[in-house]
């Protein structure tokens, strides 16, 4: 058991027993969770040591922790009731690392939270982070994106989940996941109904392999009855993919938010997502940027948000190759569908008649889109409107 000032004194304890100087960007992070705690009351708190932002001081990037840190914080945190989240991402932080970690998901009291995105961790030390998640009965999050675990250390992840019930967000993008993996992925999820966030984006795939995969990802969709959001973005999946997603996901009864972006969907895609839309499922965020939809796609997505929809909120189609027509007509959508308030449409044809539709939009004392929803913004040059890129996460 340990408050923040506790967990401080048993990381000193922890740098004599190992040999270590106590690293100064780990106190520093400490000291701050202490006084967070101090001014705000807070009985818990999360060790950011993100080794790609700035000290607190500002001054230089944070020294990159190593399997010897990891160590130490393992000994600092294996009884800890403070820390319930542990920020470790950009790190040096490889396959030792990682099995030290997994002794600590294995003893927690309370670790919530654990991100390790962008360490060198492989399939070996993914194995054993999987046995780790199989006996915790704490974590929510874990984040392993930027691990090239590969085929074998994602077999071992989706098979933990097969007996962990805990945890609910796991991010496996940029891992290079296989077809192999991404299939035992969705086998695993066919059955458990804990999960509520996975993100796979960018697996290797062949493409032979890429309709296998979604088809395996459809129907696992169709049955599950726990996911909010599933990201697949850079899976190449094609208009038979998107007709097999549409499919199913008007039996899906939880979906939210909806990654299709990077893909290689056409305007025929887009119609079979505009009839999946039309069975107004609880979806609220349909990503589709970076597709190629064009005027006929939008047009689809148009007339299914105009008059059958009322649960989406947001809609992302950013570089689609979509010109007039399809602009104009999703503006016009938003006049008649009062649900949808977030829209995102650079890198698309911005010509005058869709900027004067925007314009609209966006113009009045109650303008029915806020610039905070969207990712434009109008402006006049000689009388004639022009929409200007605003930097928006979506």
């Amino acid at each position: 058991m340990a408050d923040g000032p506790a967990t401080k004194e048993i990381y000193f304890r922890a740098c004599l027993e190992t040999n270590r100087e106590p690293d100064k960007e780990i106190l520093a992070v400490l000291n701050h969770a202490i006084d967070e705690q101090i001014i705000n009351q807070t009985q818990f708190c999360t060790l950011k040591l993100h080794a790609n932002e700035r000290n607190e001081r500002n001054e230089k990037y944070r020294r990159k922790i190593n399997d010897e840190d990891v160590d130490t914080l393992y000994r600092t945190l294996q009884c800890n009731t403070f820390v319930v989240g542990l920020d470790l991402g950009y790190n040096s932080i490889a396959d030792a690392g990682a099995k030290t970690l997994s002794k600590l998901l294995q003893e927690t009291l309370i670790l919530k939270e654990l991100t390790l995105s962008y360490n060198d961790i492989t399939s070996e030390g993914a194995q054993d982070l999987a046995k780790g998640l199989q006996m915790n009965e704490t974590l929510l999050v874990l984040k392993l994106n930027g691990n090239k675990i590969c085929s074998k250390g994602a077999l071992a992840i989706a098979g933990a989940l097969q007996v962990n019930t805990i945890l609910q967000e796991l991010d496996m993008a940029d891992t290079d996941m296989t077809t192999e993996s991404c299939v035992a992925m969705a086998t695993v999820l066919n059955y458990n109904n804990t999960l509520k966030v996975l993100n796979i984006n960018r697996p290797i795939l062949h493409m032979s392999q890429e309709e296998a995969v979604v088809v395996h990802m459809a129907g696992m969709l169709k049955v599950n009855r726990s996911l909010e959001e599933i990201r697949l973005a850079k899976c190449g999946i094609r208009d038979f993919g998107a007709e097999r997603l549409a499919e199913n996901l008007a039996y899906n009864t939880t979906l939210r938010h909806l990654d299709l972006s990077c893909n290689r969907i056409t305007r025929d895609g887009a119609g079979y997502l505009s009839q999946f839309l039309k069975k107004n499922t609880p979806l609220e965020i349909l990503n589709l940027a970076y597709n190629r939809i064009e005027d006929d796609g939008a047009c689809a997505l148009s007339e299914a948000l105009a008059f059958h929809n009322t649960n989406l909120q947001t809609l992302v189609v950013c570089s689609n190759n979509i010109a007039t027509q399809g602009l104009c007509s999703l503006a016009k959508a938003m006049k008649t569908n009062s649900s949808l308030t977030r829209i995102y449409i650079w890198g698309n044809k911005l010509h005058e008649p869709a900027c004067n539709a925007f314009q609209e939009l966006m113009s009045g004392r109650v303008p029915r889109l806020l610039e905070e929803d969207t990712d434009v913004a109008p402006y006049v040059v000689d009388g004639v409107t022009y929409l200007s890129r605003i930097s928006r996460p979506y």
